[in-house]
């Protein structure tokens, strides 16, 4: 079989036509090769197209190589049925291929009583570093970090140091960065191997290292390393305990699916649906997980529609604001999301907090004031036209002017204070926003109509 090293440009369609083949054949030399030429991310996605049985077929014809490669690359549904296909031996071999956070992932997802019997028969050293990532948090940054990492005493020389990396580098993953420790394991510093190699023999890496002021607890949300080093545009971040005794690193590449997450995340929440939603979940799961939200959604609505139903006099008598009342509301809705998203987008990046930055309403006043007056009076000149009533022009800028204001100081003010009291502003955000802007859009411009309805008539 012709395998393609561009597997980047190799259609969906191929990638299971030349999986199929494989499978048919039950030839290992074809699927050894199919694994040099294509990527394991594109090899993962033409799998999910296939039957058990059939994935069963040709993860078998694989070496544990390769197997462990597709397990690193896959996600949990499918890592959980390709780890059903072999033996708590054959699994632990495959282990040895990958990294310990990715193991550490897997384990995870495993029912306790097979997690269990694996870290039982594996090798103590192994077992306790992994037991010491499963202890922590999966959105911990100890849930996520690595524990392959070179860490070296600061009273070695260069050629001691030398020495050590040549025995343990080449079952770590990073090498371009060495952390040196104390006597107790705390860390104290960083040296790149670059400036080791080129160093005297003689001289000890206390005299060589710099120190390096960036680290998170392994307690930590992997938001605040995500954070750290997107910010600071860091290579690696070291994992301390509470004695500053350093656990593992988390990599920049590690990062980049961490942010990936938290975004998917945030888009889900702020659309009222569950975090761990797919397009493929299950009806009644997905069921479950939307309908609070849309119950929750409904009350608002319920709180506007009475607010409209206060003003029913008003609108019987000039029919035209049923129609105006809706651009007002709808305005200051847009408005108000545009402030929101800029402030959520701050909060993930740790720009901005309510304690130091809440000043800055007095901006978004501003800005509801200058965009309420140009969309309120283009909007009335033409409801002014449209319904031959002059004065209506002033009372949808007048309205537009303040429910902008509404909407632009609840979009900055409503993500921070939740932010402040430790709640995800991600989650309720969107829906405060949108009861405020509905709410007070239809008080304010139907508050205007009644107050001047003398006008209007």
């Amino acid at each position: 079989m012709d395998t393609t090293k561009n597997y980047y440009e190799t259609d969906l369609e191929t990638r299971i036509s030349k999986i199929r083949e494989i499978i048919d054949s039950s030839d290992k030399e074809v699927a050894s090769q199919l694994c040099e030429g294509m990527h394991y991310v594109d090899i993962v996605e033409a799998l999910d197209n296939f039957e058990d049985d059939e994935i069963n077929t040709f993860i078998n014809l694989l070496s544990f190589e390769n197997i462990a490669g597709i397990l690193e690359n896959s996600w949990e549904e499918m890592q959980m049925l390709i780890s059903s296909f072999f033996t708590r031996d054959q699994l632990i071999s495959i282990f040895s291929y990958m990294n310990n956070a990715d193991i550490a992932d897997l384990l995870g997802v495993m029912p306790t009583y097979r997690r269990k019997d694996i870290l039982k028969f594996m090798k103590e050293s192994e077992s306790n570093i992994l037991n010491l990532i499963l202890s922590f948090d999966e959105e911990s940054a100890g849930g996520i970090m690595t524990t392959e990492y070179i860490a070296l005493k600061e009273h070695l020389t260069v050629e001691n140091a030398l020495a050590k990396i040549k025995d343990i580098a080449p079952e770590t993953e990073i090498i371009e960065y060495l952390f040196i420790t104390d006597n107790h394991h705390r860390l104290k510093g960083i040296v790149d191997l670059r400036k080791l190699l080129v160093a005297p023999e003689d001289t000890t890496l206390a005299m060589l290292y710099k120190e390096f002021p960036f680290f998170v607890y392994a307690t930590d949300d992997q938001e605040k390393a995500s954070i750290l080093i997107t910010k600071y545009d860091l290579d690696i971040l070291p994992v301390v305990n509470k004695n500053m005794a350093i656990l593992g690193i988390i990599t920049s590449d590690e990062i980049m699916h961490v942010i990936d997450q938290e975004y998917s995340e945030d888009i889900l929440v702020m659309s009222g649906v569950n975090k761990y939603e797919e397009y493929d979940s299950n009806f009644f799961e997905s069921f479950k997980n939307r309908i609070p939200w849309l119950s929750i959604n409904m009350i608002t609505a319920f709180i506007a529609s009475s607010v409209v139903g206060l003003f029913s006099s008003t609108i019987e008598t000039v029919v035209a604001l049923s129609a105006a009342m809706p651009i007002v509301a709808g305005m200051g809705g847009n408005a108000g999301n545009q402030t929101l998203s800029i402030v959520l987008t701050s909060l993930a990046r740790g720009e901005i907090n309510l304690r130091n930055n809440w000043k800055l309403v007095f901006k978004e006043v501003g800005m509801g004031i200058l965009n309420g007056a140009i969309v309120g009076t283009i909007t009335g000149f033409i409801l002014s036209i449209k319904y031959q009533n002059p004065f209506l022009m002033a009372i949808m800028a007048a309205s537009m002017v303040l429910n902008m204001i509404v909407a632009g100081v609840a979009g900055f003010l409503i993500p921070l204070v939740l932010d402040h009291i430790h709640v995800d502003p991600a989650v309720s955000s969107s829906i405060m926003l949108t009861a405020f802007t509905d709410t007070c859009g239809f008080f304010i411009f139907l508050g205007l109509s009644t107050v001047f309805l003398s006008n209007l008539i």
